[in-house]
């Protein structure tokens, strides 16, 4: 995955009215997740924008609540494309990527978003754009290549995660399909359903019409 620099403020005004003044400045309420488990009571000393939610009795997260300009995540959100975010928070460099994120549904405008925290030993749920390659023997015979996933879930560290998964489509038959369990890359866990169809190669009229007409011919 590419890398995508990215500068957040700790927030420590939460809360509903405190998210509303925080869009009229043109910024965006974001919370970082995937942080340090704890034991709890946590005796420790938590930084700004820190906070702790209890995951199981005696067990804690640490999740932190930050701010970013819509400017800064223009070219992360509106993009086909999966980055590795370069956090630059507390003075420091953390890794994330984007988990979820949601929008207003009349202006379409970012509401908040959610990161999770990323690290070379943790893998990662996430989804990956599909790449097909290759010329299909079914539209050779005149079908029609139709791709029906534009993203496939993987897991994996982040580290291993490519920028898109290639798929080649050069042995699938007209009227075939090609399914999730007869995928494999290298160092990824697909996490869609193995029966999911990624692409097929639909009868068109015109080879229903050749088929027939070869049939007849017969």
């Amino acid at each position: 995955m590419k890398t995508f620099q990215l500068a957040a403020e700790p927030r420590t005004d939460l809360g509903k009215k405190a998210a509303k003044a925080l869009r009229k400045e043109n910024k965006i309420p974001v919370v970082l997740n995937g942080g340090e488990i704890i034991d709890l009571p946590y005796s420790g000393k938590l930084r700004a924008g820190e906070k702790i939610v209890e995951i199981n009795p005696g067990k804690g997260l640490i999740t932190t609540d930050l701010a970013v300009t819509n400017e800064a995540v223009r070219k992360l959100v509106y993009t086909p494309d999966i980055f590795a975010i370069e956090l630059d928070l507390h003075g420091e460099k953390r890794m994330a990527v984007l988990k979820d994120i949601q929008f207003h549904p009349v202006k379409d405008t970012i509401l908040h978003m959610d990161l999770l925290e990323v690290s070379e030993k943790k893998p990662v749920t996430i989804e990956v754009p599909v790449k097909l390659e290759g010329h299909a023997e079914g539209v050779k015979a005149g079908g029609k290549l139709t791709l029906s996933m534009k993203k496939i879930k993987v897991k994996a560290p982040y580290t291993n995660i490519p920028e898109r998964v290639v798929i080649n489509v050069d042995n699938l038959g007209l009227g075939k399909t090609l399914q999730i369990g007869e995928l494999h890359f290298e160092g990824l866990e697909l996490m869609n359903a193995k029966n999911a169809v990624v692409c097929a190669v639909q009868l068109t009229r015109a080879a229903r019409g050749a088929a027939a007409a070869a049939a007849a011919g017969k």
